[in-house]
């Protein structure tokens, strides 16, 4: 089962107070019903390929309309694996869908009504309904951090987006070719928006996750900046050595200052040592380690300046 899959069948289970019920029923039927003529008759049908989605349609409409609704199962073609749930309706459609601000006057209105959205937990199952019909989140372990809704209706689209903003949950809006979408990439906004319209334990799992994730980049992160400063340090020393081995050669210890001296043959004599380490091992010693790499800045130029 998919992450999102996970968290709507937790959403699907969740009770919600009557008086707010009806605000999520009002998202699934505008985002996801269509209108038919039947027999000459006004048919609601509402899609969806989760089995309990439809049941919580079928139950809605029960509990707040007192209608039976019917449900016919189709399944989808071959490369399709899941089935089609259809749940029809064919009695007082055009008296629900203007009770659910989905009708006026035999127009869809785009937005819902303000006034049938009157307090925080109402919006809250609003958005609820909405995930429910066309949203979508990516699993925090395998991908980047995403989440959306699907709407066929730009107003709509940014009624939605104004909703999440009020919980400054930092939600965007895009148009798709089919339609529009509002979506969060912010990790802790999508777990905040996950608590928001109820699914509690979804957002545990994927708080879980993202932490464990980020703790791990952090360590790559800091073994990455290790091995480079490793690797920096080891070639700085190999460059060192070959300097003083090619002053040596062309030059001779002999005709270089004494304090440039000691430090070529002590490095020669102790390579794997860290400049710190080395500074203490100089005859005459000890010289701090600003003090050894200032000197072996000197004999780098010197041996570069040599080569032409």
């Amino acid at each position: 089962m998919s992450f999102a899959s996970e968290v709507k069948k937790e959403l699907t289970n969740l009770e919600v107070h009557r008086e707010n019920a009806k605000a999520e029923l009002m998202a699934l039927i505008r985002m996801n019903g269509t209108l038919k003529i039947s027999n000459g008759k006004l048919e609601l049908e509402f899609q969806s390929e989760n089995s309990a989605i439809s049941r919580r349609v079928i139950s809605l409409l029960l509990d707040f309309y007192k209608v039976e609704a019917r449900v016919v199962v189709r399944r989808k073609m071959k490369l399709k694996k899941n089935n089609l749930y259809i749940v029809r309706l064919s009695t007082r459609v055009k008296d629900i869908l203007d009770d659910l601000g989905i009708l006026d006057h035999n127009q869809i209105l785009e937005r819902v009504p303000i006034e049938l959205l009157k307090n925080d937990l109402q919006v809250r199952s609003y958005l609820r309904g909405a995930f429910l019909a066309g949203g979508s989140v990516n699993n925090p372990e395998t991908s980047r951090y995403h989440l959306e809704i699907y709407s066929l209706y730009g107003d709509h689209n940014e009624m939605m987006a104004e909703m999440m903003n009020k919980y400054n949950l930092g939600a965007k809006e895009t148009q798709r070719r089919s339609g529009y979408i509002v979506y969060i990439k912010e990790a802790e906004k999508i777990a905040d928006f996950l608590q928001l319209i109820g699914a509690t334990n979804a957002m545990l799992k994927f708080e879980d996750v993202r932490i464990v994730r980020d703790m791990r980049n952090s360590v790559n992160r800091l073994v990455n900046c290790e091995n480079a400063n490793m690797n920096k340090v080891a070639n700085a020393s190999t460059k060192q050595i070959e300097n003083i081995k090619y002053l040596e050669e062309n030059v001779g210890f002999e005709k270089l200052p004494k304090k440039l001296r000691d430090v070529a043959v002590t490095r020669l004599k102790y390579q794997e040592v860290s400049l710190k380490e080395l500074g203490s091992l100089i005859p005459d010693g000890p010289i701090s380690k600003s003090g050894v790499n200032h000197r072996l800045h000197k004999i780098n130029d010197m041996a570069e300046k040599l080569k032409g």
